[in-house]
């Protein structure tokens, strides 16, 4: 038996294990840092290779690992997180020997300078960063005939329950949660790109209300609509990491608004009970014609789970559509956003617009262009100062119809506390508006796809989203290991 072979069968329990058993172990000390890192390296190293979930490891991962094991031993650990393995998506700045590229092929050679914000407070909360995720490049904004997870640097991520739609952008986090490659991972959303993969892959997906979190260090698409969140296999796991990245940053003037602080018990928001009581609006218009009748089977028998938990379940009239909201904020946005990046890294980096990706692509494309970058070009040919009155009339009518009509309106005059969707229907109402959401596992079909059901509520009403995901998990219990474990 080889020492691999050794490392992999007697941590074999850690597989689907939740961070509070993890930490359990190490305060008891069955098991360090530095032995999860190396259980961990070695899965990315067998099932990774399988499903292109991970571009690359931080070789700093192990002796990171070692100093945490011994700070727990002399002072204890700083927190919930402290020696607990996490992998980021890579849009997501370190300011170590891993690089940032957004799955491009541009920014393979490309060294953030410094710490997003989030990867700072992963830090400081006692976490190791194990390495980066692959993601559909540029977050799905360099053609439209690119499937979700696939990248010019990391290939095409697969999903570990079979020949399934792996969804997007936050592909290889939400693999790389379900096929236990990490203890949890970090994903990013503007329109679905949590929330998607999240329910595609069978794990929790928090997209969380823009401003809780710092977007500071994180390649953008969007100002309005961009935010990170945590990918998990349970929901405990999800609000413990949500938890060590709260923090106001005056680099990020929004987070002024977030009413949270990592100070608060975000564990006792989770509670069986938590459905009790609690008014349920379900906007069938939005998906009918969309979901599947076997999709449609899973959503109703989700539904029936709330109602024996005390759920009061009524059917609403949101009032819009999503074909209602209009793409061009994102189209205009997405080109401001990218160049105020892309101009403020260090100077070595000859990528420094939007301009500079397209030619790069355009000088290598039997390495780039495998889809084309019409979707990019098209971005390219907006001003990049947000001054058109198609952005701002786009900007205007879906913050009114996302904020004031969906996600206020309908659910006042309806009497509804938060409104569930199957998989990532409903999305774009939550992305418009800067509103949080939280997927839960729900079941699988027949072929062994996995199905989520997602909880979506007006802003800052994380609290009461985990705990109505918490209380529907734990009746559940729906998650499976996938296959490829």
């Amino acid at each position: 038996m080889n020492s691999s072979t050794s490392i992999r069968d007697k941590f074999r329990w850690v597989i689907d294990t939740d961070i509070l058993t993890l930490q359990q172990a190490m305060e008891d000390g069955r098991l360090t840092a530095e032995q999860l890192v190396l259980f961990y390296l070695d899965r990315i190293a067998t099932v990774g290779q399988e499903t292109d979930a991970v571009l690359e490891v931080n070789p700093h991962a192990l002796q990171i690992a070692q100093m945490l094991d011994g700070e727990r031993q002399q002072t204890g650990r700083r927190s919930m997180l402290h020696g607990i393995p996490i992998l980021l998506k890579d849009n997501m700045d370190t300011g170590d020997a891993m690089h940032t590229s957004a799955g491009s092929l541009a920014l393979a050679d490309y060294y953030a300078p410094r710490d997003s914000f989030l990867a700072a407070k992963l830090r400081e909360a006692g976490a190791v960063l194990l390495g980066k995720t692959n993601m559909t490049e540029w977050a799905n904004f360099l053609s439209e005939d690119m499937p979700n997870g696939y990248s010019s640097r990391g290939g095409q991520v697969k999903n570990p329950y079979g020949p399934f739609e792996v969804g997007g952008s936050s592909s290889g986090s939400a693999v790389a949660a379900s096929a236990s490659l990490a203890a949890a991972c970090m994903g990013t959303e503007t329109t679905g790109s949590i929330i998607h993969p999240a329910a595609q892959n069978g794990i929790v997906g928090l997209k969380p209300t823009v401003g809780a979190i710092s977007r500071r260090g994180i390649i953008p698409l969007s100002v309005s609509q961009d935010t990170p969140g945590p990918m998990a296999r349970t929901v405990s796991d999800a609000a413990i990491v949500f938890q060590a990245l709260l923090g106001e940053d005056p680099e990020d003037p929004v987070t002024a608004t977030c009413p949270f602080r990592a100070a608060d018990d975000w564990l006792g928001f989770l509670s069986e009970d938590s459905l009790a009581g609690v008014r349920v609006g379900v906007a069938r218009s939005i998906f009918a014609r969309e979901v599947s009748d076997e999709r449609m089977g899973l959503f109703e028998s989700a539904l029936a789970v709330l109602e024996q938990a005390g759920a009061i379940i009524r059917t609403i009239d949101l009032g819009t559509k999503e074909d209602d909201l209009w793409y061009d904020v994102l189209l205009h946005e997405c080109k401001a956003a990218l160049n105020a990046y892309l101009g403020r890294t260090p100077a070595v980096n000859p990528i420094r617009s939007v301009d500079d990706i397209i030619r790069y692509n355009e000088e290598h494309p039997a390495d780039t262009l495998a889809y084309g970058q019409e979707l990019l070009k098209d971005i390219n040919n907006r001003s990049g100062r947000l001054t058109e009155p198609a952005y701002i009339e786009a900007l205007i009518r879906n913050r009114h119809l996302a904020e004031n009509v969906a996600l206020g309106k309908a659910m006042e005059e309806n009497g509804v506390d938060v409104l569930v969707f199957p998989q990532d229907h409903g999305c774009s109402f939550e992305a418009a508006a800067g509103y949080p959401s939280v997927t839960v596992p729900a079941g699988v079909t027949a072929e062994g796809e996995p199905f989520g059901l997602t909880f979506t509520g007006e802003a800052f009403s994380e609290p009461d989203l985990i705990g109505y995901a918490y209380a529907f998990e734990q009746l559940t219990q729906a998650r499976q290991t996938p296959s490829i474990v």
